[in-house]
């Protein structure tokens, strides 16, 4: 039988692509490993029919100073040796990354081991976990091709692994389940697995207004929302959505969002006008930004930078979305497929035939 070790975690952006690939290894035949942390959103999100957990110790990669700096290399270091005994007992034909500070160690595990390893890269930059695991790895692929270019001969633009559930979604179940007529447009609100409070702020302030002119789905992240808005018409607020996303995502059309990879890309695939509001640079290492920009010069989406966000530029910035859909419409269709789950499998397949050799 064949073998694959998946890691990644930190962030639902790290898991989110191997639920995308996971079906498709399963029907393959293979037996699947999942490797990450014990107490990492990974844990939660891979505890699924078919795959076999696996925690080891790890570390954060900062480039910041910070005290847990000169504790968390020895827990690497620790977690190496624990993946390393892992790949010796799982003897995985393949190992599959996806970046966040958990697949160092783990990837480190896979090449002492000689199991090839694919990394994938989903910002338009590698960050640091990405850049120290690309040293170890046959190939690496990225979603942008900006960021294939500075990684050299080993990487390759794919594109994102995609959900296919992404695409089966019913805008009659999305009106439904947000009590929405569909008289109005729908604009939807996302800022990721903790949210945005920022964004979320600014966005309700301006409520009153938008709401003369389209209903508001608001994805508030985890322990954002506000009790005092539920009875307020046309506007409905969810911590988050899982099963149901499709269906919402079918209803919008529009979205704010902030700027990371994965979901601006499935906005991209689904072809739906976005607004972005990267995270500051301060707040991260830019990254977000960076990816905003690359769709904004291809006419894919608007920009508008948190520093220069309040309730009076957000609403102009929406109703500018909203009068330009059209014409984002039409660019998101022309652009290349943002879909980049056979690719990334064929490169899998592509290391796992050279490691027998």
């Amino acid at each position: 039988m064949k073998r694959i070790v998946l890691t990644g975690g930190g962030t639902a952006g790290h898991v989110t692509p191997h639920l995308a690939i996971l079906p498709h290894l399963l029907k393959e035949g293979y037996e699947v490993h999942y490797i990450g942390t014990e107490e990492g959103i990974e844990h939660k999100m891979m505890t699924l029919e078919g795959v076999q957990y696996h925690a080891v110790k790890s570390g954060k990669l900062r480039r910041y100073f910070d005290v847990k700096n000169f504790t968390d290399p020895f827990r690497v270091i620790f977690g190496a040796f624990q993946s390393a005994h892992l790949m010796g007992r799982i003897k995985p034909d393949v190992c599959f990354s996806k970046g966040g500070f958990v697949s160092v160690p783990v990837v480190i595990g896979a090449w002492l081991h000689r199991v090839p390893v694919v990394c994938h890269e989903s910002d338009l930059t590698p960050g640091l976990a990405n850049k120290i695991c690309s040293k170890f790895a046959k190939r690496i692929a990225t979603t942008f091709p900006e960021c294939a270019d500075t990684l050299g001969e080993k990487a390759v633009c794919t594109g994102t692994p995609m959900r296919p559930q992404l695409f089966s979604g019913s805008r009659e179940k999305g009106l439904a389940l947000t009590g929405f007529s569909g008289k109005k447009p729908v604009l939807m609100m996302m800022g990721g697995s903790i949210g945005a409070q920022r964004v979320n702020e600014a966005l309700r302030a301006a409520l009153p207004r938008l709401l003369e002119k389209m209903d508001v789905l608001h994805l508030t992240g985890s322990g954002n929302l506000e009790k005092s808005l539920n009875t307020l018409p046309g506007y409905r607020q969810f911590e988050f959505l899982s099963a149901e996303l499709p269906d919402a995502l079918a209803c919008a059309d529009l979205i704010l969002s902030r700027a990371g990879s994965n979901a601006i890309c499935e906005f991209q695939a689904l072809k739906k006008p976005m607004l972005l509001v990267p995270y500051p640079k301060g707040a991260s290492r830019g990254d977000q930004i960076l990816n905003a920009e690359s769709f904004r010069k291809r006419g894919l989406c608007h920009v508008l930078l948190q520093e220069n966000m309040t309730p009076d530029t957000l609403y102009d910035a929406i109703l500018k979305l909203m009068e330009d859909q059209d014409s984002l419409i039409r660019a998101l269709t022309a652009a290349p497929p943002a879909d980049g789950t056979m690719k990334v499998l064929q490169l899998i397949h592509e290391a796992e035939k050279k490691g027998k050799k």
